[in-house]
């Protein structure tokens, strides 16, 4: 009877130890020296620079390819220049960008992919914006990506973008940057008069014909504002009225990226999603100090908030044409178009996204014990429904992550209340090998995003491992 009252007890302690493995996790902010905590900090400080400038898919490439330039990378134009420890740069159009440091193994024996998007949910300005009512000069938008409307009602708003022009002219724009320039605000309805809108809820509270921004209210002489704007645009850019017809204009929050709690543990800045991740990709590639076995690539997309369309989102053909420069280049005369096709087959390939954290206000809107906190790691993403990794290929990414002592956890949404994606599906179509990774966030999709400083630190030593991954 002790005997089996003995055992009954180890069974149930084994059980109980079973069970408790996620909840014995702690903190990652626990486990860092203090030397660590600063390289943490430092190299979130960087990230809050690069956010700062990389307002859309525009300013981001254009300020990644500083910084590869910076670090001795040069734009790929011949085949002659992929050779092991070559660092190349491909620029798809100012809107995705690659940067590849060719490993001493051929292509077709496989490659190390981190693919990320860096466009970010926004509001963008219609082809024929211009109107006046009610004594102010007016901007028609469309909203891009999945934003709650009512989120960029009275914040400070910056005009970002391109205008090309028919003689061939490409023209930066950017207002409400500087602090001296002025900003656009979108109007919400005061307490005191808006009883008949109170029935609205949610993500109606504006409704999207509604997120037009204030743009002038000084008007010309015979009373019209919006022809006093376009005679400031004129002026200010050289640009006619049809040519944003051909303009790629944002309005994107003019804030800039602060730090969050008394401990500034935390950084909240707009376009997080997924700049953030971009931003890690590109940091740790740049930062390799040693020779990689195998290419590695880190690939910026843009147009994921709306699909990954068009020629620079992952469903273009740019990085199976990419991989097939490559390996042309190493094989030559050798090449044929199946050398590619098992590129492919052979790369291993992080899809990195950010994805939502528990939030301490509505922690019932995520399933606990399956759900991702702030400052506890990488995540893993498990989709379920036929979305995951392969599993063998998900173990490989927990020795990666094990063997480099890298916190991680998993992120799962729960059922039937919502859920997300990456740009992962496109590269697996390609018959690549794909896991899906982030990090938590908090307030996502929102005009200001809340990230852990301690899981983008463990999410740089993440990636710099997979680039230098061996076998």
């Amino acid at each position: 009877m002790k005997i089996f009252f003995f055992l009954s007890l180890l069974f149930v302690s084994q059980v109980v130890s079973a069970q408790s493995v996620w909840q014995s996790k702690t903190s990652s902010w626990l486990t860092i020296s203090p030397e660590q905590r600063k390289e943490c900090f430092t190299l979130n400080d960087n990230l809050k620079k690069y956010l700062d400038k990389a307002r859309n898919e525009l300013t981001s490439t254009k300020e990644v390819l500083a910084l590869a330039k910076s670090k001795g990378f040069k734009e790929f134009t011949e085949p002659s220049q992929v050779k092991p420890g070559a660092k190349l740069w491909i620029n798809n159009r100012d809107r995705a960008v690659a940067l590849v440091v060719v490993g001493s193994n051929q292509m077709i024996t496989g490659s190390r992919l981190i693919a990320t998007h860096h466009d970010s949910p926004r509001i963008d300005i219609k082809a024929r914006p211009l109107y006046d009512a009610s004594g102010y000069g007016m901007l028609q938008t469309i909203f891009y990506g999945g934003i709650k409307k009512y989120h960029w009602a009275n914040i400070p708003l910056m005009l970002i973008g391109r205008v090309d022009t028919k003689d061939g002219k490409t023209i930066e724009v950017s207002i409400g940057d500087d602090p001296d320039e002025p900003v656009l605000i979108i109007p919400d309805a005061a307490p005191h008069a808006d009883a008949p809108l109170r029935t609205r809820v949610y993500t109606g509270v504006f409704e999207g014909e509604e997120l037009d921004p204030i743009v002038g209210s000084i008007p010309s002489a015979k009373g019209n504002i919006t022809s006093q704007v376009m005679a400031t645009l004129t002026e200010q850019f050289g640009i006619t009225e049809e040519d944003l017809v051909s303009a790629e204009l944002n309005l994107v929050p003019a804030t800039s990226p602060r730090d969050v709690g008394l401990d500034k543990a935390l950084t909240a800045a707009y376009g997080q999603d997924d700049r953030l991740c971009s931003f890690v990709a590109v940091n740790s590639i740049l930062g390799l100090s040693a020779q990689p076995t195998f290419t590695s690539i880190a690939y910026l997309t843009d147009n994921e908030e709306t699909g990954s369309i068009n020629n620079t989102g992952a469903q273009s053909s740019f990085l199976s044409s990419l991989y097939g420069r490559l390996t042309e280049a190493e094989l030559g005369t050798k090449y044929t178009d199946n050398e590619t096709r098992k590129a492919l087959h052979n790369a291993q390939v992080i899809s990195a996204d950010v994805n939502d954290g528990i939030n301490p206000l509505f922690p019932n809107l995520s399933e606990a014990s399956n759900a991702a906190r702030l400052g506890f790691g990488v995540a893993i993403k498990r989709y379920g429904r036929s979305f995951d990794a392969n599993s063998e290929f998900t173990a490989r990414i927990r020795k990666v992550l094990d063997d480099n002592t890298i916190p991680w956890q998993t992120a799962s949404y729960k059922v039937e209340s919502g859920g997300g994606g990456t740009i992962g599906g496109f590269m697996s179509k390609e018959d690549m090998e794909v896991i899906d990774i982030g990090i938590p966030i908090l307030s996502m999709h929102s005009t200001y995003e809340v990230s852990s400083k301690v899981d983008v630190w463990n999410l740089n030593k993440f990636f710099t491992a997979f680039y230098l991954l061996g076998k």
